[in-house]
């Protein structure tokens, strides 16, 4: 499995790179987010959508698990950390297979039904503010993705 991966130094530096990736994703892409908590998770998924144009604040969406916002693409940001243990499905078929990009926070706890191509993101604490993110496409379109994205 290939994997790229990049140092970031700031909340802010996190954020720019997810909005130059927001701007490279295309509808029906599915992106997942691992990382500890505090690890920067909601700041990367802040960044994607400022990419996909959406102007609404966005923040996690711990409570109500899906949360649908508006730009150049609907973006699907899901938290899915109280499916722990769960056996609920609710509908993300419908969200992966449709006409916007999504984002799954704590992905693992729903991987059953995670499509097979998509792009896995690794968030990792280096100290305070810094951040290693570890990119692992999973798809050739993933894998040209990252290699623009980092160029």
């Amino acid at each position: 499995m290939e994997k790229f991966t990049i140092h970031t130094s700031s909340p802010e530096e996190t954020g720019a790179l997810a909005e130059k990736l927001g701007q490279l994703l295309g509808a029906g892409d599915v992106l997942t987010l691992e990382g500890d908590l505090g690890a920067g998770k909601t700041t990367f998924s802040k960044g994607l959508a400022k990419g996909l144009g959406v102007t609404r604040v966005v923040n996690s969406p711990t409570f109500t698990i899906i949360k649908e916002y508006k730009g150049r693409l609907p973006f699907y940001h899901m938290d899915v950390y109280r499916l722990e243990d769960s056996d609920e499905d609710l509908g993300f078929e419908e969200y992966f297979a449709g006409e916007g990009v999504t984002v799954v926070e704590w992905a693992h706890f729903i991987e059953d039904h995670l499509p097979a191509e998509r792009l896995q993101i690794e968030i990792r604490r280096e100290d305070e503010d810094a951040r290693v993110l570890h990119f692992y496409p999973k798809s050739e379109r993933f894998i040209t993705l990252c290699k623009e994205l980092l160029a």
